[in-house]
């Protein structure tokens, strides 16, 4: 068996990253509302994916670097998120554990109409499969995109 080049490999972990965040979204659309920190998760995800598509048209070194950046940081964050949500740390004062997070917020905005239908904390599992929350799925499968970024960048 032959082994994939680098580009290959780069696009296929971009894809994979375009994939988790599809996830995301079909999760989203399924009624499970993403907390501040899931967002945050989404962001190295999209960038990932648009790296993959620049190298497409221009195979880059650097560009392989960035995408193996970006899967790194949204394995970080979903660590980090998970370990919140298992209360082995205190996460964003602005979405976890009590409402101190709210202080900063005016009458208008509480009762504003154009936010998702529920506030959902970070530090409150919504879904889990196998033990393993959302956040902790997502730093497990971003780490292992991560790996295959750092391969296709040792091969380039």
């Amino acid at each position: 068996m032959t082994s994939l080049a680098p580009r290959t490999m780069a696009l296929y972990a971009a894809t994979g990253s375009a994939c988790l965040l599809a996830g995301a979204y079909v999760f989203q659309a399924l009624g499970y509302a993403p907390c501040q920190m899931c967002f945050w998760q989404r962001y190295p995800h999209a960038i990932a994916a648009l790296i993959g598509v620049v190298i497409v048209a221009i195979p880059s070194r650097l560009l392989i670097g960035l995408g193996a950046l970006a899967a790194f940081t949204t394995s970080a964050i979903g660590a980090f998120h998970a370990g919140v949500e298992q209360k082995w740390w205190d996460g964003p004062a602005s979405c976890s554990g009590d409402s101190s997070g709210l202080l900063g917020l005016s009458g208008q905005d509480l009762l504003a109409t154009d936010v998702l239908d529920k506030v959902v904390m970070c530090d409150e599992i919504s879904w889990a499969f196998a033990e393993l929350s959302m956040p902790a799925w997502n730093a497990v499968f971003s780490a292992l995109l991560c790996a295959v970024w750092l391969i296709a960048l040792r091969r380039s």
